[in-house]
């Protein structure tokens, strides 16, 4: 998108990961290292040579600036992980209800990849929100995997519309993740499990909602 990018990294060695999980980037020039969710799910092994990692572009930002602009195929680059314990809590066998917004989808997009890839048959909803359609990434994916599970719903939600583009976003709720979750579920969220991952006012409204 205008400010998200991807990066596919090919390690040197597996790493073993639960989705959900992130890893600490070093890079060139920038002290101190910076974390990444990992966006793919791990193998049927729990481990994968190939991460994929979901970079938003900071203003003013070093490292996310190098990773947007300076990085090319063929550099290196050293991380250290996994680390995290956000991840799917399996324990009890309950609908899920994953909230996400920005570049806040990395994490639920790893999680809800390998619970439909190891055949969950819970309900799972994502709720996933951007401030404008260009930057609803992912979209066209979430939208094939509810076409292919029944037990999978995705609800995209954007918070601002812009003037002549309300026929391209016919199929997008209208404000903000929060918002979209609440007139979704009618309000109703009893029995559930929840996962949140994107900015603190996001994930504070989504508390609120939820409680």
């Amino acid at each position: 998108t205008p400010t998200i990018k991807a990066l596919h990294l090919q390690l040197d060695t597996p790493i073993r990961y639960q989705a959900g999980q992130y890893v600490q980037v070093q890079i060139p020039g920038v002290e101190g290292g910076r974390a990444f969710s990992i966006a793919n799910a791990p193998g049927a092994d729990s481990s994968s040579s190939e991460i994929e990692l979901n970079v938003r572009l900071v203003p003013g930002g070093a490292g996310t600036t190098w990773l947007h602009e300076q990085v090319k195929e063929g550099d290196t680059l050293t991380l250290a992980g996994p680390y995290g314990r956000f991840f799917v809590r399996r324990s009890a066998a309950l609908p899920m209800v994953f909230m996400a917004g920005g570049s806040g989808l990395s994490s639920p997009r790893s999680m809800i990849l390998e619970l439909l890839a190891s055949g969950c048959t819970e309900p799972i909803t994502l709720v996933y929100g951007q401030r404008c359609a260009s930057e609803l990434y992912y979209d066209a994916e979430f939208r094939a995997l509810a076409a292919q599970h029944a037990n999978f719903t995705y609800v995209p939600a954007l918070s601002e519309v812009a003037e002549g583009t309300e026929g391209e976003t016919a199929s997008v709720a209208k404000g903000y993740v929060h918002e979209a979750a609440q007139a979704h579920f009618g309000g109703n969220f009893v029995g559930h499990k929840a996962y949140l991952c994107g900015p603190p006012p996001m994930i504070e409204a989504c508390i609120r909602t939820l409680m």
